[in-house]
């Protein structure tokens, strides 16, 4: 039988991971199975039909899909005895359950290619480092950015009451198949009142109790009179200002094939058009007779416009670090702590498990607050930096030091942290972390590594980063860099605990 392929037919993720289950069991390699859905197609919804379970439901356990003809490829391909069932860890699961919503024509195969070298004891194929890991963390991201997307961008219309229809109906054309995540996530927000969400692939309704998913349905079924959006529109252009119009930045927030969806779309390149024929100067005129002329001296970095302030950490697109990272890493720790350690930046190992000083480094870190008799779960643990920068080197990510801009767009989460922990001592771990605290793009280590410093009404205690505690040459050094930090810390617990 060699060079069979077998087909395998899935409808949906839990379809492919019943029928990956029996497959990896059986010693099926990747090359020896070709995936395909009902009918051909890629639709994740193809095999859906009927009310689904309301937000928050239990899980139902997958019935697997086309099992005689997974068991036909498994006994055609390989006669081995057969594996153990395999143990996936949480965080790759979620990630494969995440890229099998990306639209692509060798989805299946790619998740199933991955499972294989996971279960071959290729654990690198997590990382960012490796080709399939970055195209899988890839994959997700983009999922999850669709689903903020639709989030931000799907409208709803009102239509008249009627008997047995959805309050509420909307129209969008998602780049993946996210409308399952992204209805529960309406359902939960919007309570008993009900809607309809129609894409060009499946249409879900929320009857205010539970989600009914049926075929698509034209797009015109969106197209209602709303009393509610010609006000929201009249809005709309009565803040439009024509002198502060940037059309490239108006583009980068709002990808153009969501505007053809949005009521305000339609507003938009008539508004653009009177700005270039004059209303721009008409805008800026009255602003400009007011000012007096003075020249008025302002550091650079305080003369960058303001910044769209996102709701969550995962929702920050204040820098680019965002599009290489696998994931933002908040701080963690004790709500009210009285010491608050700031490092610099996520390393490989945070990046990949969303916690902070979990690495190597994080290891030192343990065993320095062990010898200034601190317990860890008593602190609050952050970086100044949420996102991991790195830069390729062979299969690794190696650490690259943050930009002072990219330092500046971050301190908006570190303010965070610090009004709502209101520590009474920070301990600034490396460079980087002391320009943040302090907000200082010209503070140097050396310069504070001997005596605390009062700033903004707390104390800051600085010192080495454990990392460069691990690349210090020499044993002497490093047992010298240590003494450092242990002396630090003590000093940070002599001013909070004493």
């Amino acid at each position: 039988m060699a060079g069979f392929m077998q087909p395998i037919a899935v409808a949906g993720f839990d379809d492919w991971r019943a029928a990956a289950r029996e497959l990896i069991v059986r010693r099926v390699p990747p090359e020896s199975v070709q995936w395909t859905a009902p009918g051909g197609g890629g639709d994740l919804f193809g095999a859906v039909a009927g009310p689904a379970p309301a937000p928050g439901a239990a899980d139902q356990p997958a019935a697997s899909v086309n099992q005689g003809a997974a068991c036909v490829a498994a006994a055609s391909v390989s006669a081995a005895p057969a594996l153990p069932a395999p143990r996936v860890p949480r965080e790759l699961m979620d990630l494969l359950q995440r890229a099998a919503c990306y639209r692509a024509d060798d989805r299946w195969a790619f998740l199933y290619k991955i499972l294989w070298r996971w279960q071959q004891g290729q654990r690198e194929v997590m990382s960012m480092a490796d080709e399939d890991g970055s195209r899988l963390h890839g994959m997700a991201r983009a999922v999850r950015r669709e689903e903020h997307d639709m989030h931000a961008y799907l409208r709803f219309r009102e239509r008249p009451a009627g008997e047995g229809e959805p309050r509420f109906v909307a129209w969008f054309e998602p780049a993946h198949d996210v409308l399952p995540q992204v209805a529960r996530h309406f359902a939960e927000r919007m309570g008993r009142t009900t809607w309809l969400i129609a894409t060009p692939d499946a249409t879900v309704l929320w009857d205010g109790a539970a989600l009914h998913t049926t075929g698509p349905l034209a797009h015109g079924a969106a197209d209602i009179e709303d009393e509610g959006e010609a006000l929201w529109l009249t809005y709309y252009r009565s803040i439009f200002n024509p002198a502060r119009l940037n059309p490239d930045v108006m583009h980068s927030h709002v990808r153009s094939r969501f505007w053809k969806n949005m009521p305000e779309g339609a507003l938009v390149p008539d508004m653009v058009s009177q700005a270039a024929a004059g209303a721009r100067r008409v805008g800026q005129a009255s602003a400009v007779g007011r000012r007096s002329g003075t020249t008025i001296p302002i550091a650079a970095e305080k003369a960058q416009p303001e910044r769209q302030q996102p709701h969550t950490l995962d929702e920050c697109r204040r820098c680019e670090l965002w599009e290489h990272a696998t994931q933002a890493v908040p701080g963690e720790g004790a709500k009210k702590a009285r010491i608050m350690l700031v490092g610099e930046q996520p390393g490989d190992q945070e990046d990949l498990q969303g916690h902070p000083f979990v690495g190597p480094a994080g290891t030192l870190l343990d065993r320095a607050l062990a010898q200034a008799g601190i317990e860890r779960s008593k602190v609050y643990v952050t970086n100044a930096v949420k996102h991991f920068k790195w830069e390729p080197r062979g299969k690794r990510r190696l650490h690259k030091t943050p930009a002072q801009k990219e330092i500046l767009a971050c301190h908006y989460w570190l303010e965070g942290e610090l009004e709502h922990v209101a520590p009474q001592v920070v301990v600034a771990l490396g460079s980087t972390a002391l320009k943040a605290v302090l907000e200082d793009s010209h503070a140097a280590l050396k310069d504070y590594m001997d005596q605390p410093v009062q700033h903004a009404g707390r104390w800051v205690v600085a010192t080495y980063h454990p990392a460069y505690v691990l690349r210090v040459p020499g044993a002497d050094e490093k047992a010298r860099a240590l003494a450092a930090m242990v002396a630090a810390l003590r000093a940070a617990a002599k001013i909070a605990y004493e």
